[in-house]
């Protein structure tokens, strides 16, 4: 691949996309991670100081957030902090609280997806979501949470390719080391909650070669489908 010929191509292509839209910049979170990193750098050379990371921890590890600061202060990017934590357990209480790890798990990237799009219409923004191939074809994500966006940058680049692209464009390296987690939970890694690594994802979905665990995989696309589609709309009886 061709970063350089990548990295100019996305930046045209969110240019043109904030433009068709009558918008004026882009908004996205800033987890720490590398995919957020890597829209984080895009979303800057695009637009300037109308790029704008936000901060969302919700009992985070402080990790992340130092992380993010690092990759904000080397790019020059905006950032600002808002702390979901008092509105996450806020809405446990107002409800209940599920036994469910991955119930309770994922109101937290919809709390954030909500104050993404909190920003993005008070500052005329569009939202830009953070994920990628690998994630896109397995569902890896929350719908209406971190794929709740008005673009999606990375969505055709697996992961190897995204980190290919976080090397163009000087994404520290303590980012680039770390292991790729959504940060649901405490201890919550990508390749241990899937059961496979990100490497045999991406040769499957580059080849379709069998492996050990490709029937795996197949059940993740295919279960996930809903998740990349708009709801189904029920047709009139007559």
């Amino acid at each position: 691949m061709d970063t350089k010929r990548e990295v100019e191509h996305i930046v045209t292509w969110l240019q043109k996309k904030v433009k068709e839209a009558g918008a004026k910049g882009l908004v996205f979170g800033l987890s720490g991670g590398v995919d957020s990193a890597v829209v984080a750098a895009l979303a800057k050379r695009a637009f300037g100081e109308n790029a704008l990371g936000l901060i969302m921890p919700i009992d985070s590890d402080p990790q992340d957030e130092e992380d993010g600061r690092l990759l904000a202060e080397a790019i020059g990017l905006a950032v600002e902090k808002v702390d979901l934590g008092p509105s996450f357990h806020g809405l446990i209480q107002a409800s209940f609280s599920s036994e469910n790890t991955m119930a309770r798990s994922n109101i937290k990237p919809r709390l954030r997806m909500t104050t993404l799009y909190y920003y993005s219409q008070d500052r005329g923004y569009l939202v830009c979501g953070c994920s990628n191939a690998s994630e896109f074809y397995t569902g890896y994500y929350t719908k209406y949470g971190d794929s709740g966006a008005d673009l999606l940058p990375i969505a055709a680049y697996l992961k190897d390719e995204v980190y290919e692209l976080a090397k163009e464009l000087g994404v520290p390296d303590r980012i680039l080391e770390k292991k790729p987690t959504a940060g649901l939970f405490q201890g919550q890694t990508d390749e241990k909650e899937m059961g496979f690594s990100y490497e045999e994802l991406n040769a499957y979905i580059r080849t379709g070669e069998e492996s050990a665990n490709s029937e795996k995989i197949k059940k993740m696309h295919k279960n996930s489908q809903h998740k990349r589609e708009f709801p189904p709309i029920c047709p009139k009886e007559s």
